[in-house]
C-alpha cells in the first residue's frame, strides 16, 4: 500500500520540482517572449482548449498518425514473413529497410513533400519510420521461435493455424509488443515534425508553426504540451491493451 502511494506522491514531486525551476527561470529571464511561466502557457492551453479549431486539429492529427502507425504494422508484419521465409526477397529489401531506420526523419520528409500530397504526407512519415522497426522485431521473434515446439506441432499433426495460434504467435509476440510500445512514439513524433514543415491545413503542426511565426512562444509550449501528453496518454493505452491481453491468455 505503501509503495502505491509512493510513486504518485514521488510523481507530483519531481512535477512541482520542474515547475518551479521553469517558473525561476522565466522570472530570471525577464520576457515572457522568450521564456513565458508556466501559468501563462497553463492560460493559453486553457485557452486553445475552448475552441473548436483546437480539437479539430488534434483530432485530424491523430488520425493521420494512427493511420500511418496502423499500416506499418501490418507491413512490418508482413515483410518480417516474407523476409524470413524467402532469402532473396530478404536480400533486396533488408538494405532498404536498414537505411530508412538509419537515416534522419528531416530527409525524408523533404524529399517526400516534392512528391506526395500534404494531407497524407504525415500518415506517410509515421509510416515509413515504423515499418523497420515492427519488420526487425518481428523476425527477430520468428527466427527465435524454439525449433523444439515446431518439431513437437509437427508431430502432434497441429496444422498450420494451431500452431500459429499456440506455437508462433506466443513467441513473436513479445517482440510486436515491444516494436508496438515504441513505434508509436516514434511515429507521433515524426508525424507531428512532418506536420511542422508541410503544414497541412486543421493540424497541430501547423498550428505550431504558425504560433512561432507570429512569436507567440506560450502557445508554442503549449502546444508542445499537448504533443507529449497524447504521446504519454496513447503509450499507456497500449500497455494497459497488452496488459489486459495477457491475463486473457492467463486465465
Amino acid at each position: 500500500m505503501r509503495a502505491k502511494l509512493r510513486r504518485p506522491v514521488v510523481g507530483i514531486g519531481v512535477a512541482a520540482f520542474w515547475l518551479c525551476l521553469w517558473l525561476l527561470c522565466s522570472l530570471w529571464v525577464g520576457q515572457e517572449l522568450l521564456l513565458p511561466t508556466p501559468i501563462l502557457v497553463a492560460q493559453t492551453l486553457w485557452r486553445l482548449m475552448g475552441t473548436t479549431a483546437f480539437w479539430v486539429s488534434v483530432g485530424l492529427s491523430l488520425l493521420r498518425v494512427l493511420g500511418g502507425f496502423a499500416a506499418a504494422v501490418v507491413a512490418g508484419i508482413l515483410l518480417a514473413m516474407l523476409t524470413t521465409r524467402f532469402r532473396t526477397v530478404h536480400a533486396l529489401l533488408s538494405p532498404v529497410l536498414h537505411v530508412i531506420q538509419a537515416a534522419p526523419v528531416a530527409s525524408f520528409i523533404i524529399m517526400a513533400y516534392v512528391w506526395i500530397q500534404v494531407g497524407i504526407l504525415p500518415a506517410f512519415i509515421a509510416f515509413l519510420m515504423v515499418v523497420p522497426l515492427v519488420w526487425s522485431n518481428v523476425r527477430q521473434g520468428i527466427l527465435n521461435t524454439d525449433p523444439k515446439l515446431l518439431e513437437m506441432a509437427s508431430v502432434f499433426r497441429l496444422g498450420r493455424r494451431r500452431t500459429m495460434r499456440y506455437v508462433r504467435f506466443p513467441s513473436v509476440r513479445p517482440y510486436l509488443e515491444a516494436a508496438l510500445t515504441a513505434g508509436f512514439g516514434f511515429a507521433w513524433k515524426s508525424g507531428i515534425a512532418a506536420e511542422v514543415i508541410c503544414q497541412p491545413d486543421w493540424s497541430i503542426g501547423q498550428n505550431m508553426y504558425a504560433a512561432k511565426a507570429y512569436l507567440e512562444t506560450a502557445e508554442v509550449i503549449a502546444w508542445t504540451v499537448v504533443v507529449v501528453l497524447l504521446s504519454v496518454l496513447l503509450e499507456r493505452l497500449l500497455l494497459r491493451l497488452f496488459g489486459r491481453k495477457k491475463q486473457e491468455v492467463r486465465e
